[in-house]
């Protein structure tokens, strides 16, 4: 069973910093993707940022680049997303994601485990 749980979320006023992790637990995820994704209320759900593990690669959408960094500690099995200098239209809730495959892929229905969620809010 494959499990992934997110934490680090909170408020924050704009212009201030957050560090999110994901912990993945009931396998080795070397071989996979993994995401991270925000959802607003009203809106859908839209990629945010992926690391392909063991590869190395990042993949950022345009509106985080140059704000938001992922990375990966392989002995912890936990991925972590940086987020600097963030705005109010930041706040959503942000899900951890697992692709299996290291193909980075910035789809949502692509992933096939999520985690439960954490809310971050963002103030002006």
């Amino acid at each position: 069973q494959v499990q992934l749980v997110e934490s680090g979320g909170g408020l924050v006023q704009a212009g201030g910093s957050l560090r999110l992790s994901c912990a993945a637990s009931g396998r080795t995820f070397s071989s996979y993707a993994m995401g991270w994704f925000r959802q607003a209320p009203g809106k859908e759900r839209e990629f945010v940022a992926v690391h392909n593990w063991n590869g190395g690669s990042t993949y950022y959408a345009d509106s985080v680049k140059g704000r938001f960094s992922i990375s990966r500690d392989n002995a912890k099995n936990t991925v972590y997303l940086q987020m600097n200098s963030l705005k109010p239209e930041d706040t959503a809730v942000y899900y951890c994601a697992a692709r299996r495959s290291r193909v980075i892929v910035v789809v949502a229905t692509a992933y096939d485990y999520w985690g439960q969620g954490t809310q971050v809010t963002v103030s002006s």
